[in-house]
């Protein structure tokens, strides 16, 4: 399946009406993306990381995460289904309804697939900055550890790469998520509890 773009102008009720066929549709730029639906070891290293930040936000009350298919809307021409996205509880009534989150959340979380690896490094991380996003994930199985960028002066920059214990905390002096990276990681068949807790 191609996921070169299609141009033209979109509005958010016509990306709405997009086929729920299984495929990723993406409008970034105004351009129409299309991926294949992802693979089990990627859902799995998915569902991994919504449980630690799940069970995060529900013992602090720290916010909402959500894995996709969950539209993000930042603008017109801009509607893009992130990994997962993660809102701090204090902003969740500005910019959640319920076709998702409207605006800019505080996290959002990309699992690498050859089909969207140039993407995810690319032309999202520079969308993702210029609409504000405070930090983003670039989460590399093949390479077993998570990319961490920070928006610095209107970029998102990278400032870590943890392979082991990879650390999050959503509100400045508040209390912080320790994931522990290799568990994400681990056969899809593998029950092992995580070493780290929040």
């Amino acid at each position: 399946m191609s996921t070169h773009p299609a141009v033209r102008e979109w509005t958010y009720a016509e990306f709405a009406r997009l086929p729920d066929d299984g495929n990723r549709y993406e409008v970034i730029a105004g351009e129409l993306y299309v991926t294949p639906a992802p693979g089990r070891f990627h859902q799995k290293v998915s569902a991994r990381l919504v449980h630690l930040l799940e069970a995060f936000c529900q013992e602090h009350g720290a916010g909402e995460v959500y894995a996709a298919p969950f539209d993000v809307i930042f603008a017109k021409g801009d509607y893009v289904e992130p990994d997962l996205v993660f809102v701090r509880a204090e902003n969740a009534d500005a910019v959640l309804d319920d076709r998702g989150v409207v605006g800019t959340p505080d996290l959002i979380v990309e699992i690498l697939s050859d089909s969207t690896e140039l993407r995810d490094r690319g032309i999202k991380r520079e969308r993702y900055a210029g609409y504000g996003v405070p930090e983003y994930w670039i989460v590399d199985a093949d390479e077993k550890q998570v990319e961490v960028y920070r928006l610095i002066f209107d970029e998102l920059r990278r400032v870590a790469v943890e392979d082991d214990a990879l650390r999050y905390r959503p509100t400045p002096g508040g209390p912080e998520l320790v994931i522990d990276v290799q568990h994400l990681f681990r056969p899809a068949n593998d029950y092992t509890k995580p070493r780290f807790t929040s």
